[in-house]
């Protein structure tokens, strides 16, 4: 791997270089194994909080934890590109828009003792417009050597906060030509209900049930490019005990050993139907 600036990064993009690199500041991960015609984000894997924020935060380290999607990026880690969050989305949300994307307070409890310095507020959206210059060009580069793109958004949710029963798997589709890609999220939703899971986990799988797919990420590569369709994945935490703070990893590499042939079979019919 790589330290390589913005403007390494999208250089190798654009000549079509495969490489793996970590961003110049360690804000996110993104490798090139080579280029297919698609991507994999994990853009909430990230856990990293730079020092001098702590000491203003009121949320523990568990509290952080808790909200983030570990283990997503280690799901698709198998596949040719994958581009990922190192930071914590407490530092800066890769999710939100600009304007929102540093909390002022989360899930209902204040976030900061005093108000961010605005210093340390441009040092965390610097690197939140540089993962989108990127991102941009490589779905720009995707869609021009293959006609379409075709964008597994992998996340993960507290399923244990529901007071009801809530899927493995919901697909979140508001923001999607559904009439267009309608087919794709519906074979795609069956592949994911058909995982075996161990410990006796069902893989149940459900569209807009939890998340309607209202994230960022998904919007600006969805208004920027025609033809991408971005699948807002989210598991629930079934791979984890996110009360006790305990990663079950073998669940995590079910779901990875898995998605090394699922994803690729919905990837290359996407591209089938809509080359």
């Amino acid at each position: 791997m790589q330290r390589l600036c913005i403007s390494q990064i999208i250089s190798k993009i654009e000549n079509e270089e495969c490489f793996h690199a970590v961003a110049e500041d360690y804000s996110f991960t993104l490798k090139i194994d080579s280029y297919v015609h698609y991507v994999c984000g994990a853009v909430h894997d990230g856990h990293q909080f730079r020092k001098e924020l702590w000491d203003n935060c009121l949320h523990t380290e568990y509290e952080r934890w808790y909200e983030e999607d570990p283990e997503t990026k280690n799901m698709v880690a198998s596949h040719p590109i994958v581009i990922a969050g190192m930071d914590s989305r407490f530092e800066y949300d890769l999710n939100r828009a600009p304007d929102t994307a540093i909390y002022i307070d989360a899930w209902g409890k204040q976030l900061w003792k005093n108000p961010l310095p605005e210093a340390q507020k441009e040092k965390s959206l610097q690197k939140h417009a540089n993962f989108y210059k990127v991102v941009h060009a490589l779905i720009n580069k995707i869609e021009t050597k293959f006609g379409v793109c075709v964008v597994y958004d992998m996340h993960s949710y507290n399923w244990k906060r529901w007071d009801r029963e809530v899927p493995t798997w919901n697909l979140g589709t508001s923001n999607i030509d559904n009439n267009r890609f309608g087919n794709d999220v519906e074979t795609w939703r069956q592949s994911l209900s058909e995982l075996e899971l161990p410990n006796g986990i069902k893989s149940t799988s459900k569209v807009n049930d939890t998340f309607q797919g209202n994230g960022y990420f998904l919007k600006f590569i969805t208004q920027n490019f025609q033809n991408t369709l971005v699948l807002a994945t989210e598991i629930a935490k079934v791979y984890c005990d996110e009360y006790e703070y305990i990663m079950y990893p073998e669940v995590v590499a079910a779901v990875e050993e898995q998605l090394k042939t699922r994803l690729v079979t919905h990837a290359n019919a996407f591209y089938q139907t809509h080359k």
